[in-house]
């Protein structure tokens, strides 16, 4: 039997979704790592919170966008647990006003796939990489997006497609790479600002996934063994 204690790193972990899914990965007995770009109070509770389950969490403050900052969280990983057996890409953005146009494209691709990069060397045989992304960037090009979320989604898209081109490379490691992609999730900072800006695509008659089923699937994504590389997980309404 394998001993040695499973550790998972979450991106944008300080609150929503990726607060949820540190919480559910710690009820499973995973010592978590809380990545977070500015929320040091909110990071610190979900912690302590983590470590009140029983299980170690590390905070880790790193905007994914800053290599030096990326580098220094793939060292404190290190430093502390010396492995890592799921990564849950979570953080994602670019409705932010006072950025430059192409901060999408950074974020939600190039970022991502650098931060797999820094944190790859400590990921062991047998590990997982979770893509989490929206319907409407993974059916970007098929399905009707809001003007103010278009260049979220293309990014986005943008980013599960070149992840999608390193599975040969994680699965000659021993890695596997899940995507988790959701309709417009319940009482998201995403779909409340879309709904003020009234330019919403969502059908309202329709009951939307909460933060809390979305968090499950995303780490049943992570944990569930019997799922092959390049699996997605759709959660909510795929109707356009």
């Amino acid at each position: 039997m394998d001993l040695t204690p499973k550790v998972a790193l979450v991106t944008g972990a300080s609150r929503g979704i990726g607060a949820a899914v540190a919480l559910l990965l710690a009820e499973d007995g995973v010592d978590v790592v809380i990545n977070y770009r500015s929320k040091g109070p909110r990071a610190e509770e979900v912690a302590a919170q983590v470590e009140s389950l029983g299980q170690q969490a590390l905070l880790a403050q790193a905007d994914i966008t800053n290599a030096e900052e990326r580098d220094a969280m793939a060292q404190s990983v290190r430093s502390r647990f010396g492995h890592l057996n799921l990564l849950i890409l979570n953080a994602s953005g670019g409705m932010e006003k006072d950025k430059e146009a192409g901060y999408a494209m950074e974020l939600n691709r190039d970022s991502q796939l650098a931060t797999l990069d820094a944190l790859l060397p400590l990921m062991l045989p047998g590990s997982r990489v979770v893509f989490v992304t929206s319907h409407w960037a993974h059916f970007y090009g098929t399905h009707p997006v809001a003007t103010a979320y278009e260049a979220v989604a293309a990014s986005k898209k943008a980013g599960e497609d070149a992840l999608r081109a390193r599975i040969p490379e994680l699965e000659a490691r021993g890695i596997r790479l899940t995507i988790v992609s959701g309709d417009g999730i319940e009482g998201t900072i995403t779909v409340r600002l879309l709904e003020r800006l009234h330019q919403s695509v969502l059908d309202t008659s329709r009951d939307l996934p909460t933060i809390a089923e979305f968090a499950a699937a995303i780490v049943t994504s992570a944990t569930d063994d019997s799922l092959e590389s390049g699996h997605i997980a759709f959660i909510g309404s795929i109707e356009p």
